[in-house]
């Protein structure tokens, strides 16, 4: 393997990649109009069929384009990368062990890397709603890899020679041992090179906020009614660790997902795969990632059934569980500016409104709390398909794939989005702030450890009664002298027992 391969899973687009896609001849092979009507003629098991002719996808792939047009939702582009990783490192353990041949392995490997870098991404045209192991996907990259390879050996698209789609890209696989793993190698590139790092990102903006807002004492509130008073920062601190706790989660899972069962071919018996096959294609997809893939143990576990996916994508809920809470606070806690909580001013950002002049809208938390609802949406989703297997596979590889990718792509697109569009430009509106506490009722709560809870409650209905003070109605009740309120009710000195723990 060549240091390129260690790129870590980024997605981005390399400007090898944009230059290799301008060589494309799809790109640049006549009109349109040209293309669609220049065809050749390729075969497989059912019989000849109609390709165009500048593609490099074969007979399956178009069976599957033709007989399932179902929707336009395409494989990510992280997962048609993890194929074609899958791809090469197959081949080259397959010439380790002797069974492909040197010029056959670099053949096939220059056209994965292609596959790899996004060069022939033009040619992935299927649909997720196909066959529920993804077999389609998984043929359409054997015959991509093994048209391309033909191509730069000279020979015709079609030939089929001197490299196979089946015997030789996808010799010692099947699409149930294939799928799954490019399954678990996209996903833990894009969890580790973009959402850990959005969150943990995010983490350390909240916390930042924390100390900055620490000296502030504010209102607190339970049920949305006013209640006894907190500090800003121990607000912001257990933002912070709601989503700490969650990236946490997500760390601990991702382990399972490096399990691979590559090797296990059809059923997890190994059959047609030579011995030690699993184990080298493994390791050299490690190397090539640099992420701790290993071969499973279990193959029949991991082609029928998916806990894996199934636990990575809860950590993942719960990553949007907690990112809807902290994006529904700073919503509520931003709402006003006058008609509302009205605690924090957030960036204007944008005009709020086609039609009322000066509003800013909370839109940062909005997009936030639609992403985090169709990610608990698409748990829902992978929880159904995961338990949806029957006996040696499971037929919703697809769906799993498809929702997996796309929920971590949307959490660490968003999160990093509210990090740098609203976290890291909220401001206190202190005077708000202060005025809400000082016209707190619940104040009265440091009177009833000296005049009784009953007292207590009887203060604060009359001043909520009279509209008056908690001070001036104490003192008309007789049931504390002026003195003794003002030393009591302090605010800053209701936020707990003074050896509370600090926060770290």
């Amino acid at each position: 393997m060549t240091a390129r391969r260690k790129s870590k899973g980024s997605g981005k687009s390399s400007p090898r990649s944009q230059s290799k896609r301008k060589r494309d001849p799809s790109t640049r092979r006549g009109s349109e109009g040209e293309r669609a009507s220049s065809t050749r003629s390729e075969s497989d098991s059912l019989g000849s069929i109609e390709i165009p002719a500048d593609r490099y996808w074969g007979a399956q792939t178009e069976r599957s384009r033709r007989n399932f047009a179902i929707g336009d939702e395409r494989f990510p582009r992280e997962f048609i990368r993890a194929l074609g990783l899958i791809k090469r490192a197959a081949a080259c353990a397959n010439a380790q062990l002797g069974a492909l041949s040197d010029a056959k392995r670099r053949a096939i490997c220059e056209a994965s890397d292609e596959v790899i870098d996004g060069a022939l991404d033009a040619h992935f045209p299927l649909v997720v709603w196909q066959t529920g192991s993804g077999t389609h996907t998984n043929m359409n990259a054997n015959e991509v890899i093994a048209n391309r390879a033909n191509q730069r050996l000279g020979g015709a698209l079609g030939a089929k020679q001197p490299v196979h789609p089946n015997d030789d890209v996808n010799r010692s696989q099947s699409s149930n041992d294939v799928i799954p793993s490019a399954m678990h190698v996209a996903a833990s590139e894009q969890i580790q090179a973009q959402l850990l790092p959005a969150l943990r990102g995010l983490r350390d903006q909240l916390e930042r906020k924390a100390r900055e807002f620490e000296p502030v004492v504010k209102l607190g509130r339970t049920h949305l009614m006013d209640a006894t008073p907190l500090r800003a920062g121990d607000e912001w601190a257990t933002f912070a660790r709601q989503l700490g706790a969650a990236t946490r989660d997500v760390e601990r899972a991702l382990d399972a997902l490096f399990d691979l069962p590559l090797g296990g071919t059809a059923v997890g018996t190994g059959l047609n795969a030579p011995a030690g096959f699993d184990r080298a294609a493994v390791a050299l997809l490690a190397q090539a990632t640099g992420l701790g893939f290993r071969a499973a143990r279990d193959k029949f576990d991991a082609i029928a059934g998916h806990a894996a996916i199934a636990a990575v994508h809860g950590a993942l809920r719960g990553v949007a569980i907690a990112l809807l809470k902290i994006a529904n606070d700073v919503r509520l806690l931003a709402s006003g500016p006058r008609g509302g909580l009205g605690e924090l001013a957030l960036p204007a950002n944008e005009p709020g409104s086609s039609i009322m002049p000066g509003k800013v809208n909370p839109t940062q938390s909005e997009a936030l709390i639609m992403v985090c609802i169709q990610v608990i949406a698409n748990d829902v989703a992978v929880s159904i398909a995961a338990a949806g297997g029957q006996l040696q596979l499971n037929a919703c590889k697809p769906l799993l794939a498809f929702d997996l990718l796309n929920s971590i792509r949307w959490l660490a697109a968003a999160a990093r989005s509210f990090g740098e569009h609203c976290i890291a430009g909220i401001e206190l509106r202190r005077a708000t702030i202060e005025r809400q506490l000082s016209h707190s009722l619940m104040l009265a709560t440091a009177l009833a450890p000296r005049i009784g809870y009953d007292a207590a409650a009887r203060v604060a209905q009359k001043a909520h009664a009279e509209n008056t003070t908690l001070r001036d109605a104490a003192i008309a009740l007789g049931v504390i002298d002026a003195a003794s309120f003002d030393e009591l009710v302090r605010p800053e000195a209701m936020l707990g027992p003074a050896d509370r723990a600090p926060r770290d």
